[in-house]
């Protein structure tokens, strides 16, 4: 079967009533996280095209799933379809005219990432009524020598970056199994907070779902709303909840089975679970193991990717493109699996569901292994860090890093060039004349994936750095830092306010304005609907 044959084009008026009817869909926008951010469909996940093959399978674990592809009507989509179709995807559409044409039609875009994740923390809030508390009430609280919990939920390295003094990191889908841990008392405030605003309204509002005595508010606007008041921020904070003692582990299992029982929770047991594996030609099965990453990778069930329970919630459309699939969630102890299939259920998932046992099913260790697209492309030639380090020093080859522009600027081997697949046609005339070119990316995969295109829009011999660039630091060479030798243009993620380096101030306050704007618009686009 040809491209052409293959792919097929979907107008906006079809895709958009396709959406509405419901059944297994994914929409995947595979322009680059930064475009995607400027403005893209709710309903759509973001899947570039520079991260294709690392990522398709997580997100579209069935070949028949009926997959529509989005860019900005200049082809790339094309490109994309090509290599799904060598993996085993069939049924391929492309929606026309790209976003240009779903606006001229009328429908809504939507700004930033993690978008229906962060419009559901909005409608809780509502919803709910869920409390909160500003900046400035909590500094004259605790001024005033008040006894209050600081809870941040988010996972450890975003709570390291930054925080607010005092603060105890406790992610999301954690919080309800180790809060007794930290909160020595029922009867003082309780403040959880995040960078903005959807953690710290899900996660308060899980607590008092929990039934925990304290009263419990989330912090206003979070991280960003707490500098903006003018108050100091803290960053290298490592104060982590310790892990239950069995009576406090007894306490969250209890609250989790409360919570499962008013949210319509579904366990299903190892039997079922098979026959669910037994059926996923049919019917796209998603399995994620909700623990702490640590937990994870000390053993997990053979097949289940580590999700861990709060940023599921907070990021779902970066896990799940397929909302009528049916999703199985697992611990060691149901209580963050059932807590997490609670907000699952409330976001409208229809087919979510609470591994219960499963002891005698296979286990791993580590990570999840890789699953890459296929491709025809020839494995291409390897070069060692030490042989690498002998040509860079007599001039003989070039860098070409086709790291993340976030891990670039944070570090890449001296005099290495920033570049992003999708336009290397256009830009690798931006590299200096070498006689040999060597890909590297963090670990090496993205820099081997890119091999092919890199040679022929150079027309240059090309070597892939064993190890990538992890491999260069951990044999001790030096690495530089910033935006130097920027061939493409760093839109390849989307940059958070803190990480802005003018205008910050500015950034955090449209960004907030922005999350609380995002009822409106949800509810005028009408595509996506919660269960509340």
């Amino acid at each position: 079967m040809t491209l052409t044959a293959a792919l097929k084009p979907i107008t906006a008026k079809d895709l958009h009533a396709r959406v509405l009817a419901g059944g297994e869909l994914a929409l995947l926008d595979i322009r680059e996280e930064g475009i995607f951010a400027q403005e893209h469909l709710l309903a759509a996940s973001n899947l570039p095209f520079s991260r294709l093959e690392r990522l398709t399978r997580a997100l579209v674990p069935r070949d028949g799933t009926p997959v529509v592809l989005v860019d900005d009507g200049d082809g790339l989509a094309a490109r994309a379809a090509s290599r799904l179709i060598e993996s085993g995807y069939y049924d391929l559409s492309v929606l026309d005219g790209g976003i240009a044409a779903w606006k001229a039609a009328g429908f809504e875009t939507f700004e930033g990432v993690f978008v229906p994740s962060k419009a559901f923390g909005e409608f809780v809030e509502i919803e709910y009524g869920t409390p909160h508390i500003s900046a400035e009430e909590l500094q004259a609280r605790r001024g005033a020598g008040e006894t209050v919990y600081l809870i941040d939920s988010r996972p450890f390295d975003e709570y390291n970056w930054i925080t607010i003094p005092g603060a105890v990191d406790i992610p999301g889908g954690e919080l309800v199994l180790r809060v007794r841990e930290t909160v020595k008392d029922e009867t003082s405030l309780v403040v959880v907070n995040c960078g903005g605003r959807t953690r710290s309204i899900i996660g308060a509002q899980i607590l008092i779902d929990a039934g925990l005595a304290n009263p419990v508010v989330s912090l206003k606007d979070g991280t960003q709303g707490w500098h903006l008041a003018g108050l100091e921020v803290e960053r290298g904070a490592t104060r982590v909840a310790p892990r239950p003692t069995q009576h406090t582990r007894a306490w969250a299992k209890t609250a989790a089975r409360q919570i499962a029982e008013r949210y319509a929770v579904v366990t299903i047991t190892a039997g079922e679970l098979a026959r669910f594996e037994s059926e996923q030609n049919e019917t796209a099965l998603y399995r994620f193991d909700v623990r702490d990453p640590g937990e994870y990778r000390s053993g997990h069930i053979r097949g289940f990717r580590s999700a861990p329970g709060g940023q599921l919630v907070q990021a779902t459309d970066t896990f799940i493109a397929v909302r009528q699939a049916r999703i199985v969630l697992a611990d060691d102890d149901g209580i963050r699996a059932r807590t997490t299939a609670a907000w699952l259920n409330r976001m409208g998932f229809p087919s979510v569901f609470v591994l219960e046992g499963g002891d005698d099913l296979p286990t791993e260790t580590g990570d999840a292994p890789e699953t890459l697209l296929a491709t025809d492309d020839a494995a291409p030639e390897a070069t060692s860090v030490e042989d690498l380090a002998a040509r860079l020093s007599t001039g003989e080859a070039v860098v070409v890093d086709f790291a993340t522009s976030r891990q670039y600027r944070a570090g890449h081997i001296p005099g290495a060039w920033f570049a992003l697949r999708g336009r290397l046609s256009a830009d690798a005339s931006r590299f200096p004349a070498a006689p040999l070119y060597v890909a590297t990316s963090p670990d090496g995969v993205y820099a081997r994936l890119a091999a092919a295109e890199l040679a022929a829009a150079t027309g240059t011999p090309v070597r892939v750095l064993t190890g990538g660039t992890d491999a260069w630091i951990a044999a001790g060479h030096a690495v530089e830092s910033g935006g130097t030798n920027l061939a493409s243009t760093p839109d390849d993620v989307f940059l958070k306010a803190f990480e802005r380096a003018d205008k910050r101030e500015e950034a955090m306050r449209q960004y907030l304005q922005w999350e609380l704007d995002l009822v409106a618009q949800v509810r005028r686009d009408g595509t996506l609907s919660f269960k509340l």
